[in-house]
């Protein structure tokens, strides 16, 4: 990387894992970061999934075909520098006895914009605009795609929804067409001098983006450093039972081994409370590997930290999270310095 400029990240993902992540780095973006000892960002890029079809992304997609737009709204909402007004507002959510209830009025935006622009990307970048975010939000395909699975149990299902609502474990998945990525998801792609895959929901956030042609192709080849965000908890029917070894595992038959330099985990014990809460729901804590490296990717090391945030649900702590990837970054040039 070169001296003279920040770090250019790109974001894989999905769901509230993938915003979690960029609410934490957004503070170092420009050159005014939150923290001034630490490495400036120069571009942030959120790559994310599009096979939602669930909720009010699901509706506004069947009625107006366009790309499903509750993933995009809470990246923009947590790249947002405007924490109060606009952000409250793009996440209202209408409740009523009509046809709007159940609505986000971001959601509701991003469609009327893609009505008046007459392209749902040029929608993201005015939406970008408003909102004043401070970062690159890309859809990792602008073609309109359902994701498919096969269950263990032989069974075919077809759309995000039914696979989550199935709670069956997965034994394959693909998406119901052939896409291709945007051009600007893979130079960011090139580019980047961080690619972190996850936290989020494995199949239905994480592996989607895989799923398109090329994006694992440009990951593989990049120089950057690449960092894999083990997830805190499993979930029902995805990963019901998983360990850290599971997840890589699984990800692994999707991304033609991909090699990743690090391997973030958290360290710190869930509440009692919030593990029994958890826990009648089918999902528990996953299972880390401490230090060192693992089986499945040898050249990776797995980096055990304090991670965890808890208000009523289990989360990744943005602020930590975001400085561990910096600090992990800073790492990996003292090593190739001193090499």
């Amino acid at each position: 990387m070169e001296s003279s400029r920040g770090l250019r990240i790109v974001c894989i993902g999905g769901g509230t894992g993938l915003s979690t992540l960029l609410s934490g780095l957004k503070v170092y973006v420009g050159d005014h970061s939150a923290d001034q000892t630490s490495p400036r960002i120069e571009t942030l890029t959120a790559v994310v999934t599009v096979t939602d079809d669930g909720g009010s992304s699901g509706r506004l997609r069947e009625e107006f075909q366009i790309l499903p737009p509750g993933d995009i709204r809470n990246c923009m909402v947590a790249l947002s520098e405007d924490e109060l007004l606009m952000t409250r507002l793009f996440q209202y959510r209408f409740e009523s006895e009509g046809d709007l209830s159940g609505h986000s009025f971001g959601n509701l935006f991003l469609a009327a914009l893609a009505g008046v622009t007459g392209d749902f990307l040029e929608a993201i970048k005015v939406s970008s605009e408003v909102l004043a975010i401070k970062g690159r939000i890309y859809p990792s395909t602008a073609q309109d795609v359902s994701l498919v699975a096969e269950l263990e149990d032989g069974k075919v299902l077809r759309g995000e929804t039914n696979i989550v609502q199935s709670r069956s474990r997965i034994r394959r998945l693909w998406l119901s067409e052939n896409c291709q990525p945007l051009q600007e998801t893979l130079e960011a792609i090139r580019q980047a001098d961080l690619i972190t895959i996850g936290p989020g929901s494995l199949y239905t956030s994480i592996i989607p983006n895989l799923l398109v042609d090329g994006i694992v192709g440009e990951i593989r080849g990049s120089r950057a450093v690449k960092v894999h965000i083990g997830n805190i908890m499993t979930q029902p029917g995805e990963t019901e039972g998983f360990t850290l070894d599971d997840h890589l595992e699984v990800l692994s038959g999707y991304s033609g081994e991909l090699e990743y330099d690090f391997i973030l985990v958290n360290s710190t014990p869930i509440s009692d409370e919030l593990r029994e809460k958890y826990r009648s729901d089918g999902a528990v804590p996953v299972e880390p590997r401490a230090t060192g490296s693992i089986s499945t990717y040898s050249q990776a090391s797995v980096v055990a930290a304090d991670l965890l945030s808890e208000h009523g649900v289990v989360r990744h702590d943005p602020a930590k999270l975001a400085q561990l990837l910096l600090d992990v970054n800073r790492m990996t040039l003292e090593l190739l310095c001193n090499a």
